[in-house]
């Protein structure tokens, strides 16, 4: 099990690490393969502008998960982790609760469950009641990765500031990317 203090770290870092490491909440989940950082001077991170009522789980303790619903429609997760930055949780392998996923995304293909930080929030279950708690316990369980992943590394997607910052980083070759990665592998 991850603790609080995995993710007492800048946010590139984490994120990195975080490329491999099981996510079930309430048993329901998968292997972690691809993330987004965002960092308090980053001009595309919710932290930028200081604290809100929206974005308060990212001034609080490292550890804890940050909800917040994008564009009116999807619920997002991230990961809280140092100085007001965070890490979202852009897709899993689904492993584990498939027949659970595929009810509440309506669809049962593997590929189409957890790709996409929507379809995830929504393969899991995720809502803004999620928001604040500790990933160190129920409903979430983070369980190490096994070995090194081989990671692939891009520029983040979706956002139209500091887009071209290389903070996505995703699983090399996996078929469980929300959109494809550059086909460099990072060392």
């Amino acid at each position: 099990m991850l603790s609080a203090a995995f993710f007492a770290r800048a946010s590139p870092i984490v994120a990195r690490d975080l490329i491999g490491v099981g996510l079930l909440v309430d048993g329901v989940g998968g292997a972690i393969v691809e993330v987004e950082a965002y960092a308090l001077d980053d001009p595309a991170s919710h932290s930028f502008n200081g604290p809100t009522p929206r974005n308060a789980a990212m001034f609080g303790p490292p550890g804890r998960a940050y909800v917040y619903r994008s564009y009116g429609v999807h619920w997002c997760l991230n990961f809280v982790c140092s100085e007001a930055s965070a890490v979202l949780i852009r897709a899993i392998e689904p492993l584990y609760g498939l027949d659970v996923m595929a009810e509440r995304r309506g669809r049962s293909d593997p590929r189409l469950l957890c790709s996409g930080p929507g379809r995830l929030c929504q393969a899991l279950g995720i809502t803004r009641a999620h928001d604040g708690l500790p990933l160190d316990q129920p409903p979430f369980e983070l369980e190490a990765a096994e070995g090194a992943p081989a990671l692939a590394v891009g520029p983040r997607i979706g956002i139209t500031k500091a887009a071209e910052v290389p903070w996505r980083f995703g699983l090399a070759g996996s078929r469980f990317l929300s959109r494809p990665m550059p086909n460099r592998p990072m060392g």
